[in-house]
């Protein structure tokens, strides 16, 4: 009995320490991902982006990996700031959901904006890491 007890507390410890880790894993790769889009580090968002990515902006715009890829490197889709201003995540196993305020600045097809927006993102755990599979905005 008194071998459970001592089990119960450390079995206890090392699944916050997982969920700890997966939650700085997580945040890691959100930051990586936003700079990666300021930057047009196509490499970078290669390995973050799901193949099956939606990604959904606040006017209703959505987008495929493809696409936003193809977008950013013609230079029709330019993030010039995406500054976070508030994150919180939730992780359920291979699952993660990110809400996020943020300020974001940029151009469409020559057209400028500055937004605040309510980002919901949806990232899921595979073999690459942590991967975004849907995204979508809308303006606060």
């Amino acid at each position: 009995m008194k071998r459970i007890a001592f089990l119960f507390p450390l079995l206890f410890i090392y699944r916050i320490s997982i969920a700890q880790q997966d939650t700085t894993q997580v945040l890691h790769a959100v930051t990586m991902m936003e700079q990666a889009l300021v930057i047009k580090d196509s490499v970078q968002l290669e390995k973050l982006l799901h193949p099956d990515l939606s990604y959904g902006h606040s006017n209703g715009w959505v987008q495929s990996k493809r696409e936003l890829l193809k977008d950013m490197s013609s230079g029709y889709l330019v993030y010039r700031k995406i500054e976070n201003q508030a994150t919180a995540i939730t992780i359920k196993k291979r699952y993660a959901t990110v809400k996020e305020k943020v300020l974001v600045e940029g151009e469409v097809n020559g057209n400028v904006f500055k937004l605040n927006l309510f980002v919901l993102q949806w990232w899921m755990k595979t073999k690459k890491g942590w991967q975004l599979m849907m995204r979508q905005s809308t303006k606060l």
